[in-house]
């Protein structure tokens, strides 16, 4: 599906069940990865994610689109688009949209960073660094101690 096609699905689903028209464009957006689609505040137009609709198929697409309708036609009007407003929930179970789109797999979550662990010989206390560094060319801050790896 194209973003000309995603547009005329939104423009659409907008008039059959809002009975309002959608002015604006509908833009697949792989950089979502969170989430099933955004109402964009400034411009107006609607992004979804691409692998919303390939993982859930078209059901879950036209859900996000109500959802994200909800905030259109609501930002426009001036009333209440936020997820907590009143005028947003009471919207969302007028249209039959969903709160909450199906389960998007959250980001692999960062590796953990290496630490290493330096010891002073003369006075025990630790250092936990990030960064390698040269156990001959640093000394203990404390005593002036040498210092030696514990830890890579």
């Amino acid at each position: 599906m194209t973003n000309e096609e995603l547009t005329e699905l939104i423009k659409d689903i907008s008039l059959d069940v809002f009975r309002k028209p959608f002015q604006h464009e509908g833009i697949f957006n792989a950089r979502l990865r969170t989430t099933g689609g955004r109402y964009l505040l400034r411009s107006h137009n609607i992004e979804i994610n691409p692998s919303s609709y390939k993982k859930f198929g078209y059901q879950e697409l036209e859900g996000i689109i109500k959802h994200e309708l909800c905030h259109y036609h609501l930002h426009l009007e001036g009333r209440g688009y936020k997820h907590r407003d009143a005028d947003f929930r009471n919207l969302l179970s007028q249209t039959g949209s969903p709160r909450f789109c199906s389960s998007i797999e959250a980001p692999a979550k960062r590796k953990s960073v290496k630490r290493y662990v330096y010891e002073c010989l003369a006075c025990k206390t630790n250092y936990v660094r990030k960064i390698r560094m040269d156990t001959e060319r640093y000394r203990c801050g404390r005593c002036a101690g040498r210092i030696s790896v514990v830890q890579n």
